[in-house]
């Protein structure tokens, strides 16, 4: 069975840095695209940023580009975000999905399957 597990959420200060992990289990991550998105309360879902099937092209959001870094280690079948230079408007809470094929896309309305999310959190 498909299933995703994110962690490595927290409470950090502005300015701080966090890896959120992404586990897959049930699939190898060969073929298959990765996007992390986070839902924030009384905002818009955001897609941040997404690794390719191949683990080659990766995308990210404006609002992420030059802080955040999505990575992937296949034999461990992991994609990792490393999250720097936060900031209070990135809290939320961040989920991964996926997707069968090699493209990916920063809407999650292309992805067929998602975690439960890791709450991240950024204030002094």
């Amino acid at each position: 069975q498909l299933q995703l597990v994110e962690s490595g959420g927290g409470l950090v200060q502005p300015g701080g840095s966090l890896r959120l992990s992404c586990a897959a289990s049930g699939f190898t991550l060969d073929g298959y695209a990765i996007l992390w998105f986070r839902q924030a309360p009384g905002k818009e879902r955001e897609g941040i940023s997404c690794i390719s099937g191949s683990g080659i092209s990766t995308n990210y959001a404006d609002s992420v580009k030059g802080r955040f870094t999505i990575s992937r280690d296949t034999p461990k079948n992991t994609v990792y975000l490393q999250m720097n230079s936060l900031k209070p408007e990135d809290t939320a809470v961040y989920y991964c999905a996926t997707r069968r094929g090699y493209a990916c896309y920063l809407n999650r309305r292309f992805y067929e399957y998602w975690g439960q999310g890791t709450q991240v959190t950024v204030s002094s």
